[in-house]
């Protein structure tokens, strides 16, 4: 098999362990025996637990990002409302995987923390990108970075109780949004974002 062909194989298996365990639970043992391969072959692809662990990692958050890729051929904040749908049935779809990325067991590592602050900054451009505001702007940049976080833990949440459906967490989440919009758009008028206020919630679809 081609060295890539292989290595994304292991990674795979990996992001699947790390669904069900722990990293602090898994040794390196469990993982080759896990992925079908000797310990020997995976330091020569990974160099050891950790590496293997980051890799992991950002796997997973590669997903992510390319799964809850927003419509661009869609206006403002249509396109917004799209890339949180696409979020949303990623997280519902892979919600181990979600989990994996965002309670990862390595807590302070400082690759580990990079790779997730790189896919929270993705999102929060992507995010600006879909109300139609330049993320070059730093109210408009802190707001989406706040709102970023806390779609992290309402996902997370409604992981661990899924008696708040889907339709009711987008509602709340673009009611967030639009909130924190508003709220930007009065510090940072020169911005350039319209929000009409006397609608009701424009950024919701109803």
């Amino acid at each position: 098999m081609p060295l890539d062909e292989r290595r994304a194989q292991l990674l795979e298996a990996g992001l699947a362990l790390f669904q069900e365990q722990s990293y602090a639970d898994v040794s390196i043992e469990d993982i080759a025996k896990a992925v079908g391969v000797s310990k020997g072959l995976l330091y020569h692809y990974f160099g050891g637990k950790r590496a293997f662990y980051v890799a992991v990692v950002r796997l997973a958050a590669e997903q992510l990002v390319a799964a809850a890729e927003p419509d661009h051929s869609l206006a403002p904040p249509m396109q917004a409302i799209a890339g949180m749908n696409a979020y949303l049935d990623f997280v519902a779809q892979r919600s181990g995987v979600f989990q994996a990325l965002m309670q990862g067991g390595l807590g302070t590592d400082p690759e580990v923390a990079g790779i997730i602050r790189d896919t929270r900054l993705v999102f929060a451009h992507q995010l600006l990108e879909g109300v139609g505001v330049s993320p070059e702007r730093p109210v408009f940049m802190a707001a989406a970075r706040t709102y970023i976080g806390g779609v992290e833990a309402a996902s997370l949440a409604w992981i661990e109780d899924p008696r708040v459906t889907r339709e009711q967490l987008l509602g709340l989440l673009l009611s967030a949004l639009d909130g924190i919009m508003r709220a930007a758009a009065a510090l940072d008028p020169e911005a350039g974002l319209v929000i009409d206020p006397d609608a009701h919630n424009p950024m919701l679809p109803y």
